[in-house]
């Protein structure tokens, strides 16, 4: 049940060798052997990209790549923080005195948010102390959500170390905030799924209240994952929060035309809930009020009524300040179309017609379309990977996670897939020396289970 605090599984150390060689390396660091394990799986969005912050639908699936940290709390009240991958250099901290720097993007940082999350929702005053060594699976900058699964295992931690328990989707809601510390303005996607996932089943997880709901994938058709081997830090470059000001705005100008609280209205769900029509008059409504061409700030203020002095102290975040035009209608257009487009990829998974597969990939196809022309958050090499797996046998692809780089997602009928995975390695990767070296560059996947700790039996 989602609403259940995440599993205590107790284990057999022999039969994990991955936890049995974490428990190895940890004793070797820290001179103690660990107390428990947690857990948290990276994701795969099948499709509702951008959304989520708008207060829309999104479906996504957890992933077997995952963050995997072992923990010893400890008596003194500060957090050591290790990996199992050298080049992550080593951290401590005093529990007390979490300090976040936005403006490097490190991985301890993540591990902080999930940290000071649950102590500021429980109001610890005198937190327990952690030595914590991290094993990572997930391709970092990828778009399979890494940082986010790091969020919420270092919550997971947090809260086990304390004493306390959560519900999954009390963790999902308190990681989602704590991930803004470092400047990610995300929708709650990724750790809602991280929390929620179930083994064989993706899920359409919903916001406001959060809820995940069952999509068995249809049978005959296998979901591959292949890197573009471009990274992409969302915390670190400003087109995501751009993105997520431009719908803002628009879900302003939107608002003031029909006559609603625009200063109350946040995201674009808001005006159609108010209004009460369906996605597809939205768009209409989009066309009717938006223009093409990008807004500058001061046409905003003119629409608007208000001073420039007023949009940026009111509205624009405290890094848009410098931005001087923005697209409205591309970016509102993409977001109330990709929004049906996840509803019917749902609808066509629970009744199944016999030209299912077909329908799903023309979904995935449009919404690639959509990511890369309205909101623009694809690039050449993605775009080519796209190309690539439709030419090789894939019924659908499109970018999957944030964009700007990362990966693709493609659905292929499970007869073809040992050539695919030859033929599209051949074609993308065996190009290019630097991205055969990249590992996890390409693989087949299917719907992992959330986040867990484990216990030594």
């Amino acid at each position: 049940m989602a609403g259940d605090s995440p599993s205590a599984l107790p284990v057999q150390l022999v039969e994990q060798p991955r936890l049995q060689k974490l428990k190895e390396m940890f004793i070797s660091k820290f001179g103690s052997a660990p107390k428990f394990y947690a857990r948290a799986p990276g994701r795969v969005n099948l499709i509702g990209e951008h959304i989520d912050y708008c207060g829309y639908a999104v479906l996504p699936m957890a992933i077997e790549q995952d963050i995997l940290i072992a923990v010893e709390p400890v008596q003194t009240q500060v957090v050591q923080l290790a990996n199992i991958n050298s080049s992550y250099l080593d951290f401590s901290t005093s529990v007390n005195n979490i300090q976040i720097n936005k403006n490097k993007p490190q991985w301890h940082n993540y591990f902080l948010c999930g940290l000071k999350g649950i102590q500021e929702h429980f109001g610890l005053n005198n937190p327990t102390g952690m030595n914590c060594l991290l094993d990572g699976t997930i391709p970092p900058s990828s778009g399979l959500s890494s940082s986010s699964a790091l969020v919420c295992c270092a919550g997971l931690v947090t809260l086990r170390a304390n004493g306390k328990t959560l519900s999954k989707v009390e963790l999902a809601e308190i990681c989602t905030k704590s991930e803004r510390y470092i400047g990610t303005e995300g929708g709650g996607m990724d750790q809602s799924i991280s929390f929620l996932a179930e083994e064989g089943t993706a899920k359409l997880i919903e916001f406001s209240p959060l809820r995940a709901t069952d999509v068995r994938l249809p049978s005959g058709a296998t979901f591959v994952i292949a890197n573009s081997c471009v990274e992409m830090n969302k915390a670190a470059t400003s087109h995501y929060n751009i993105r997520v000001m431009e719908c803002r705005l628009a879900t302003k100008l939107l608002s003031k035309s029909k006559c609603l609280e625009w200063r109350k209205m946040l995201r674009l769900h808001d005006v159609q809930t108010k209004l009460g029509v369906s996605l597809e008059e939205m768009l209409t409504v989009v066309e009717e009020v938006l223009h093409p061409e990008p807004y500058s700030a001061e046409e905003i203020c003119k629409c608007l009524g208000i001073s420039l002095e007023e949009l940026r102290s009111q509205i624009l975040s405290q890094n848009m300040q410098d931005v001087s035009t923005f697209k409205l209608y591309q970016r509102a257009k993409h977001v109330y179309s990709e929004a049906a487009r996840v509803l019917e990829f749902q609808k066509i998974c629970s009744e199944a017609p016999a030209n299912a597969l077909q329908l799903l990939g023309e979904l995935m196809k449009q919404s690639h379309i959509s990511c890369r022309e309205m909101y623009e958050c694809s690039c050449p090499e993605l775009d080519r990977l796209v190309d690539i797996c439709l030419q090789f046998g894939a019924i659908g692809s499109r970018l999957t996670g944030a964009g700007w780089g990362g990966c693709t997602v493609s659905m292929v009928p499970t007869d073809k897939l040992n050539t695919f995975l030859k033929n599209v390695k051949k074609a993308y990767y065996q190009t290019d020396g630097q991205r055969l070296a990249v590992e996890n560059s390409l693989f087949a996947t299917k719907p992992g289970r959330g986040a867990l700790v484990f216990v030594e039996a």
